[in-house]
């Protein structure tokens, strides 16, 4: 047998070994391979959404904020104020939660008698949590009949802010 007849014969065994390709076999491998290039077109429209931020599961999470004021600065409170109001009509007063926790001298201005009184009464109104620190109440002797109606309270304002911060809460000082 010379090297012709040889590769004759493979040929002729490759060919006896599988079967003939049929229209439908032929149309079901490129449904196969169309799947495949589909599955990875949304996989990468996926991941590309998820980098950026535009994914669903991300624009869906509320998101959350604590802000902390220790300072009896009248300007420093509007500005948070000024910055609660504002993240909500960015993201949606429905799509964040918002937490002031006030301690050491920042607990005067939750007072009834504050020069923010009015402000505290329009954030909480939209939404805004506004938390007192009971040691601070309790080491400058305020009783919450001193505090605005419409507060909470939590036993400590630093420890409040911690925990939030472990929950993921994003933190604001201004």
């Amino acid at each position: 047998m010379n090297t012709t007849d040889i590769s004759t014969h493979r040929n002729r065994a490759t060919a006896l070994a599988s079967p003939p390709e049929t229209q439908h076999t032929a149309g079901r491998r490129q449904f196969v391979k169309t799947l495949a290039g589909f599955s990875l077109a949304i996989f990468s429209v996926a991941t590309y959404a998820q980098s950026t931020g535009t994914s669903d599961t991300i624009v869906s999470q509320k998101q959350k904020l604590v802000i902390q004021m220790s300072d009896a600065d009248a300007a420093k409170w509007n500005l948070a104020l000024n910055n609660a109001r504002n993240v909500q009509e960015e993201l949606g007063a429905d799509k964040v939660e918002i937490e002031i926790v006030a301690y050491g001298p920042g607990i005067g201005m939750l007072k009834m008698d504050s020069a923010v009184n009015t402000r505290i009464t329009e954030a909480t109104q939209a939404g805004v949590q506004v938390v007192a620190c009971e040691n601070t109440m309790r080491n400058q002797k305020l009783a919450k009949a001193d505090m605005h109606p419409e507060i909470s309270y939590a036993p400590s304002g630093v420890t409040e802010i911690m925990r939030r911060q472990r929950e993921g809460w994003s933190y604001l000082r201004p």
